[in-house]
């Protein structure tokens, strides 16, 4: 597409691939296609170094994250022998060795790395810090895609949850899926994709998230009464053909309907790319709620003669009515490794 700017839909800015073998998508599956908007939760396994920072201390400005080694992306796993998983855990460590020397294990794509570095003493408010800018975790909404009565699993986004600084799939520790309400829709025009805007029930919980991969986050619904639908028949890749196809989405309360769109272009079967479909959104309504495809249809089912066939998975910022899709049973091959 040239130099057309990309943006997903849910909960992040930028896709990661992975490498796929392409046998194990010859089977068909029977899913029921959902398109509700849900929020969704992760807490990720270790921390993650979003940046660094000097800090003011009596004795001049120091950064001991930066000088030890440790860099964006890097995600923190120990320091010394305990284990580290939120903000919080970090900082009563650093409080607790009180400047003394202690090492650190980290995880720098895919291999475990360590440093050793000594927390200074902040003099603005007397606390002990590491100069590092660390998340634990991400919010946000999303759609989820499909349900399976005969396990309960659930598929949604199309897309992994991406750190929005480092743009690294973030490693999952635990998370779930929330009862949203869609209560606005910022409209999408080209240059400035628009978004859902929705009310999470934080006391509600729907599913517990179990993976968090390049084609989608995954887990098992705890309340099968929230879905509604008939299961039908996942499409094979040599069936889905450019022409009239429909998404179902939810862009108004908690109410699911189905909006025309066409797959102008199935891109051949490509291991290092979860762009399967390139979509146009025709369906009059859409384009006047939306302008075509917002953050948070993320996940958004794709139907195709009676079959499902796709997600929605990214927004052409340079044109809202238009966007990329995921090939369902690439989808349902995260949950199989």
């Amino acid at each position: 597409m040239g130099a057309a700017v990309l943006r997903g839909l849910g909960l992040l800015l930028a896709a990661v691939l992975t490498l796929w073998p392409t046998a194990a998508w010859a089977s068909p599956a029977t899913v029921v296609p959902v398109g509700r908007a849900v929020g969704i939760k992760l807490f990720s396994d270790g921390v993650v170094v979003v940046g660094t920072s000097e800090i003011a201390t009596d004795g001049g400005s120091v950064n001991p994250a930066k000088a030890c080694g440790l860099k964006e992306g890097d995600i923190i796993t120990h320091i010394n022998s305990t284990e580290v998983d939120t903000i919080e855990e970090v900082s009563a460590l650093l409080q607790k060795l009180e400047g003394e020397a202690m090492s650190i294990r980290a995880i720098r794509d895919d291999k475990q790395v360590q440093f050793t570095a000594k927390a200074a003493l902040c003099s603005a408010d007397g606390a002990y810090k590491l100069g590092a800018w660390i998340r634990d975790s991400m919010a946000g909404i999303g759609t989820v895609t499909y349900y399976c009565p005969e396990t309960g699993a659930f598929g949604a986004l199309g897309h992994g949850i991406n750190d929005t600084d480092t743009a690294l799939l973030m490693p999952l520790e635990s998370g779930s899926i929330l009862p949203a309400t869609v209560a606005g829709v910022e409209k999408g025009k080209a240059g400035s994709p628009g978004q859902l805007q929705g009310v999470f029930d934080t006391k509600a919980t729907l599913g517990l998230l179990h993976a968090n991969t390049a084609g989608g986050v995954f887990g098992v619904m705890a309340d099968s009464g929230w879905v509604e639908g008939t299961p039908v028949e996942v499409a094979g890749r040599d069936e889905v053909r450019e022409g009239g196809a429909s998404i179902l989405c939810n862009i108004s309360g908690d109410r699911v309907e189905e909006y025309a769109v066409r797959i102008e272009k199935v891109f051949p079967q490509r291991e290092d790319d979860c762009r399967d479909y390139l979509l146009k959104v025709t369906d009059p309504r859409l384009l006047e709620t939306t302008g075509g495809i917002v953050q948070g249809m993320s996940g958004s089912p794709i139907l195709q003669n009676g079959k499902i066939v796709g997600a929605v998975t990214h927004v052409l910022v340079d044109d809202p009515t238009s966007g990329y899709g995921i090939y369902l049973g690439r989808m349902l091959h995260q949950i199989d490794n």
